[in-house]
């Protein structure tokens, strides 16, 4: 793709931005308040991500300079110079296959699965007033952020931009303090059987030998 059509697609950038957001939106199902703030911040991201990968590059721009220094032969506004780790990394071949893209086929891939998988459980839950203990939530406590740190970390290896770069630290501290709230406020509802349920499973990284365990907490 030449410079003259690799930017100013904003077409694309509605697009895309469009079909990422209502796909996630179609897992999530946004409830209340946090629900909403956490879903609004995942959206803001993609905009962002978007708006530079198709729309006008404002990462390329500002390390312009830079790049034509250290890189004198590279088209840096073609869309290929975007895929910023191939560039930097000096790795030749068409981008989309080199190891960060490929990882990041499978941490979005795996984000919107765990997304799918854990709403539902969620929901019932919710609906019968008590623990999500099964499925997703035998193996983590939180499989819904958990999803949604996979989905941004997953564009981050396939198109890091500084916006995005900046924002995702800032997202996973914002996850990381709704499920530590939420935690607090399934202790206070449920006291015993929670604390139960959260000393077998843990919070972010699965612990495979114990994932058969916690479904017997749920309460009826």
């Amino acid at each position: 793709m030449s410079h003259e059509s690799a930017y100013g697609l904003w077409s694309v950038v509605v697009l895309n931005a469009a079909i990422f957001i209502l796909f996630a939106f179609s897992f999530a199902k946004p409830q209340s308040s946090r629900d909403w703030r956490s879903f609004g911040a995942f959206s803001a991201f993609l905009v962002a991500l978007f708006v530079e990968m198709y729309g006008f590059p404002l990462t390329i721009y500002l390390l312009s300079g830079w790049f034509g220094q250290h890189f004198p032969q590279l088209d840096i506004f073609s869309h290929e110079a975007g895929h910023l780790w191939h560039t930097l990394l000096g790795w030749e071949g068409d981008p989309h296959f080199d190891p960060f893209h490929v990882l990041s086929y499978v941490l979005i891939g795996g984000g919107f699965w765990l997304l799918s998988v854990a709403w539902p459980i969620l929901y019932r839950a919710q609906r019968e007033g008590g623990l999500a203990t099964t499925g997703a939530y035998s193996r983590i406590r939180h499989p819904q952020y958990v999803g949604f740190i996979a989905i941004l970390a997953g564009f981050l290896f396939q198109w890091p931009t500084l916006i995005t770069l900046v924002m995702f630290p800032i997202l996973v501290h914002m996850y990381v303090r709704f499920a530590l709230r939420e935690e607090e406020e399934a202790r206070t509802e449920f006291g015993p059987a929670y604390a139960e349920y959260a000393r077998v499973t843990p919070r972010w990284i699965p612990s495979w030998k114990r994932a058969a365990q916690p479904a017997r907490h749920q309460l009826p």
